[in-house]
């Protein structure tokens, strides 16, 4: 089902939140929707779910518009938001059957959902504890749970994995990855590696304004800038190096790399990479070069890019 938002304006005041954005999210597609503190993602994302009204503009969930058909969209849409909002006195079961009632699941289909959702969400071998009783990783699950209980089209999730240890992270990620396949999901979080492992396309807005939209490879390609490339140079001292590596033309930034002796990171403009150049001033400077290798553009120097101002 697609998430069409067309135009979306948010003022708090004379602040604009969310300046004039449109885009468009397709079925079986996960978005992952990135963004600095304040960006806008967090509004844009409760005007999506109807939890706040836009200023201007509109958002189409499966054709129906949030300003028109604002209960029908709600139908549509499953939301966990940051901070997971449980009853953690009540027990897994209790709080599904709570959450399907709330959310118009007929009577005779509400237990059929709950052993739906208790397998999906790898639940089965906690079903009968309270929610208090659970880990983060586990409290999560019955978020994710109680956002699909109604079998919603559409699923929003805001920074999911917040909180959980490596190995809840990868299950959650597994998990988000398996329902994607099936239905329209919107992810926002601050975890890069999560947005490269988890999201089939990605969405940057800074000040309220969208400023890079495209697959992980796209915006590599698109990114302006620079070669990262990692070499070892043997017998010079640490700041002779530096300083004749910084005086190579296109050379915009050297680093050294902590733990690893005589290694070096070097960022370089795309348009004149100084591989050549560095080789030769090795060969002039009687050093031995022992490691070269060039790096794909990170993703965090993209964003870096892209959000710095």
């Amino acid at each position: 089902m697609e998430v069409v938002v067309k135009n979306l304006v948010k003022r708090y005041g004379g602040y604009k939140a969310v300046d004039n954005i449109s885009f468009r999210v397709n079925k079986g597609e996960v978005l992952g929707f990135l963004g600095p503190n304040g960006a806008g993602k967090s509004t844009t994302m409760k005007i999506i779910t109807c939890y706040l009204a836009p200023s201007e503009g509109d958002v189409e969930v499966g054709g129906y518009s949030i300003l028109k058909e604002p209960e029908k969209v709600k139908q549509l849409i499953g939301y966990l938001p940051e901070n997971n909002p449980l009853y953690l006195d009540m027990p897994i079961i209790e709080y599904l059957e709570f959450s399907a009632l709330l959310q118009g699941v007929p009577r005779e289909r509400v237990q059929e959902r709950i052993r739906e959702m208790i397998r999906v969400c790898g639940l089965m071998g906690e079903k009968h504890k309270q929610i208090g009783e659970l880990s983060k990783g586990y409290r999560q699950r019955v978020g994710l749970a109680q956002a699909m209980i109604h079998d919603p089209q559409v699923l929003i999730l805001d920074e999911p994995t917040t909180g959980l240890d490596p190995n809840q992270i990868v299950e959650i990620r597994k998990l988000i990855k398996e329902i994607g396949k099936e239905k329209t999901v919107i992810l926002s979080t601050h975890n890069l590696p999560e947005v490269e492992s988890t999201c089939d396309r990605i969405l940057i807005i800074n000040k309220g304004i969208i400023v890079a939209d495209g697959t992980s490879q796209n915006l590599r390609g698109q990114a302006k800038g620079k070669e990262v490339i990692q070499v070892k140079i043997e017998d010079g001292s640490k700041a002779e190096v530096i300083a004749m590596l910084k005086s190579i033309p296109y050379i915009i930034k050297v680093d050294e790399m902590l733990g690893k002796e005589n290694c070096y990171e070097i960022q370089a403009e795309k348009m004149g990479s100084p591989k050549r150049d560095i080789f030769k001033m090795c060969v002039d400077k009687h050093w031995v070069l022992t490691e070269m290798t060039t790096f794909e553009t990170r993703l965090e120097d993209i964003f870096h890019d892209l959000t710095i101002n």
